[in-house]
């Protein structure tokens, strides 16, 4: 189940970038069909931050809890296509309570990207998805369960990505 939001002062997104705002499954993957090959991935920041009250209410997090400090593995991502200039800038957030068994992998990725993970099994993972406008371009942020845990993904697409590729 799927359900999709936006917030912009800056009204919709353009109309070739709505399919890939939209797009259901392993975005990882289907940008790697568009460039033809693995995306690369470097890491700007992998490590622990105190969530933000506005990261609380996107994982889903209510009463009392919101005002209690809480922890989440972040990763902070730029994934490369088939050229030089980075097109999607990424942050994965993992609440500490969702990183135990088999989720514990998810602070090891190193420069894997996490949609090999998340979409090994399937297809799609029951999501809700928030599209916005930021500074640095068009924005879905995706609260996902995956395997009973909540984690979300934001993924800006970035300028190099919309002026060449769309």
């Amino acid at each position: 189940m799927t359900s999709n939001s936006f917030s912009s002062t800056s009204g919709l997104p353009p109309t070739e970038l709505l399919p890939w705002l939209n797009a259901e499954g392993s975005l990882t993957a289907i940008l790697e069909e568009k460039a033809g090959q693995p995306l690369r991935v470097k890491r700007s920041f992998e490590g622990y931050r105190s969530l933000t009250l506005g990261q609380k209410k996107q994982l889903g997090i209510q009463g009392m809890m919101l005002n209690r400090p809480m922890l989440a593995w972040i990763r902070e991502v730029q994934l490369y296509g088939n050229d030089e200039m980075p097109w999607v800038q990424a942050q994965s957030i993992f609440p500490l309570n969702s990183l135990k068994g088999q989720s514990r992998r998810l602070q090891h990725l190193k420069n894997t990207p996490i949609g090999y993970v998340l979409f090994k099994r399937r297809r799609t993972l029951p999501n809700e998805r928030f599209i916005s406008h930021t500074s640095n371009g068009w924005q879905r942020q995706t609260r996902y369960d995956w395997n009973g845990r909540k984690i979300m993904i934001s993924e800006t697409f970035l300028p190099a990505f919309l002026s060449s590729h769309i």
